[in-house]
């Protein structure tokens, strides 16, 4: 009875691990053709049975990070490093960094960042860590501009996001899954959210939006549309949308539907049919279009050959963002990769201003996690200039995109998922009330400090002057003795410390000619220097090593230098007295150490009396070699720098009040 018993039982087992591979097979195959949802509820089913593996808890990780939950996300990656960490593929080093951001553990996701590089050396994304490691202070510097709310008059309980001006501003396209009410509610496996559809809404003197509405039944299909991008004059859309074709999707040589951009124009209150631009392909996505204001160039988005960090063999590639040129005729040139934004990470819904700044979301430069709004000029000759993040409130931890602006009116719209929308994405309104400041500032930092202890000084003054000693700004430091100024590029500054009863310290700089972070620190010397008996002057007046030549005690004019901050000491203080002890290292003999050393010490005492040192003020003895600092005594094998160590001369303060003999 027991031996069938125990069969059954194996022959249980055996059929729950069938299942279990069976179910991470069927997972895996989802997860490949991006059904994000039905795979997440097969991994959750299996770790909940107690079956694990890092490929599980990465797969489970990677559904709510492409879907971009990341605070979800890092549930599973925090697991899979915890339980894991010597089988992780180096790209779950970044997106778990991401997925730390989310929950704002900046820190930590620094750490793993510096980690990531040591993989990757060659990734963008790494080199812009290293390049700017203090990047959360960067983008504190640049935040403040913007005064935001949720456009909740037209969002739904549903995704709406890729805001686009449309009829000279007068108008807002974008789009939205909300139900259009058609009697089969049709939903895509990505998120079971309804398809999108391109709508439009009023726009009055303010921003705020109104009278929500379908934009054309022409435009809008039974598949996706989004991302809307229009001339000036509203006669031409550029849209994405579904790779179908008669009402069918199409698909690439792996089974997946790509996303293609579509042109229509239009005619009266009509518009035509939409047809694909040129560059379009079944075997990559295009999307997001963007003109600029003159309609000369069209940015968009793709993962096509040529993307930094295309990989045909990886399951998804990132997206870069690339640029077109527009003939008179409507043709498009062939494209090209927009250099010096793109990163490894995702660049996508790109925007072009009035004032030819071009605003996109990424994944790949530094931010405060998941998508965040960057900024750069485009430059006369096409070039970009330095890529900055728009900081906060635009930019948080959650995915904040679809930026656009009126540089005439400073007024705009962008998408975001933060806590507090409607629904999935939200569409916000926000007025700029400074500008970027030609796209490239300096953000100057650093801690005033005490030279004699490296303790941080509260209550320094700390002034800005240009070149020409004008005072640009001033600041008093707090208790961390830290300060901050926001500079411009390429000019010539002094920044000065100052307070009473210290040294004043200043530098002289010139700022990088690209937006970058400076850090200088400011040490302010106590000019009155607190002693106490048994001091050693040596390490409060920061002395060098005095040094003699080889078994010689002849001052040499490097020690003289030294030896005169102990004179201007008992100079300035009468009242006080020194004894000078000299050491020696072990080698050589003890007795001849301890002669050496006492003509050393005294021959110190006696450069100080020719000085003018009064005599009865300064007593010397030598001690050789019974006071080492180290190990390096008889025998012992060191090296020339750890002899050194033990080859010092001290200057003991005494002769104050209350004097006990220092030991």
């Amino acid at each position: 009875m027991m031996k069938k018993l125990f069969i059954v039982l194996l022959a249980l087992v055996a059929t729950t691990g069938v299942a279990q591979e069976r179910k991470v097979e069927k997972a895996s195959k989802d997860f490949a053709n991006l059904a994000f949802i039905d795979a997440q509820e097969l991994y959750l089913r299996i770790v909940k049975n107690g079956y694990s593996s890092p490929e599980i808890l990465a797969k489970l990780g990677d559904t709510y990070y492409f879907n971009d939950d990341l605070q979800e996300s890092y549930n599973w990656y925090n697991q899979l490093f915890e339980n894991y960490s010597d089988n992780i593929k180096p790209e779950y080093y970044f997106r778990y960094a991401q997925a730390l951001k989310s929950v704002r553990r900046y820190d930590e996701a620094d750490v793993l960042m510096a980690k990531f590089n040591t993989f990757k050396g060659y990734d963008s994304r790494a080199d812009n860590y290293s390049k700017q490691p203090d990047y959360l202070q960067i983008i504190d510097f640049q935040s403040g501009r913007f005064e935001v709310q949720n456009a909740r008059e037209i969002n739904s309980f549903t995704a709406d996001f890729g805001p686009s001006f449309y009829d000279d501003q007068n108008q807002v396209a974008f789009a939205t899954a909300r139900d259009t009410g058609s009697f089969i509610k049709r939903v895509h496996e990505w998120n079971e959210q309804a398809f999108l559809q391109l709508y439009t809404a009023d726009a009055d003197s303010d921003g705020k939006l109104d009278n929500a509405r379908s934009l054309s039944s022409t435009l809008n299909t039974k598949w996706h549309e989004s991302t809307p991008g229009f001339t000036t004059d509203g006669e031409t859309v550029y849209f994405t949308r579904n790779n179908s074709e008669k009402g069918r999707l199409r698909q690439d040589v792996d089974g997946l539907t790509k996303l293609k951009i579509f042109k229509s124009t239009r005619k009266g209150n009509n518009w035509t049919t939409p047809v694909e631009v040129s560059f379009n392909s079944d075997e990559y996505s295009t999307a997001h279009p963007a003109l600029t204001p003159d309609g000369k160039k069209l940015f968009f988005v793709s993962d096509m050959p040529g993307s930094i960090g295309y990989d045909p063999d990886e399951e998804f590639t990132r997206s870069d963002i690339w640029v077109a040129d527009v003939a008179l005729d409507g043709s498009l040139s062939e494209p090209r990769n927009v250099e010096g934004i793109n990163t490894n990470g995702r660049e996508t819904f790109p925007f072009v201003s009035k004032n030819n700044v071009l605003y996109f979301a990424s994944t790949g430069h530094q931010g405060l996690g998941g998508l965040d709004v960057f900024a750069s000029t485009i430059n006369a000759d096409g070039t970009m200039s330095e890529v900055i993040n728009i900081g906060k409130p635009i930019n948080t931890p959650y995915d904040d995109f679809s930026f656009i602006v009126d540089d005439d009116t400073n007024l705009g719209y962008f998408s975001s998922n933060r806590p507090g929308g409607m629904g999935d994405d939200d569409i916000y309104r926000f007025k700029q009330t400074e500008q970027l400041r030609n796209m490239c500032e300096i953000l100057l930092t650093g801690t005033v400090t005490d030279a004699q202890t490296d303790e941080p000084i509260e209550g320094a003054v700390v002034s800005i002057m240009d070149s020409n000693n004008n005072q640009i700004d001033q600041i008093t430091t707090r208790a961390n003795g830290k300060y901050v100024f926001k500079l411009e590029c390429d000019k010539q500054y002094f920044v000065r410390g100052a307070k009473e009863d210290y040294t004043p310290d200043e530098e002289l700089f010139t700022t990088p000619a690209t937006s970058d972070f400076l850090d200088i620190p400011l040490e302010l010397s106590n000019s009155k220097i607190p002693v106490l008996e048994c001091d050693d002057l040596a390490k409060i007046l920061d002395i060098e090593q005095i040094y003699f030549d080889f078994d010689k005690s002849n001052i040499r004019s490097d020690a003289a230098a030294e030896l005169a901050k102990i004179q201007a000491f008992l100079e300035l203080y009468p009242q006080t007295k020194i004894e000078i002890r000299s050491h020696t290292d072990s080698r050589a003999n003890d007795a001849y150490n301890d002669a050496l050393s006492e003509r050393r010490a005294q021959s110190t005492r006696s450069w100080l009396i020719e000085k003018g040192i009064d005599a009865n003020r300064i007593t010397a003895k030598g001690f050789g070699e019974r006071q080492l600092v180290n190990r390096c005594s008889n025998g012992v094998k060191c090296t020339p720098a750890e002899h050194q160590l033990n080859r010092r001369s001290e200057f003991i303060v005494s002769g104050l009040e209350n004097y006990t003999e220092c030991e």
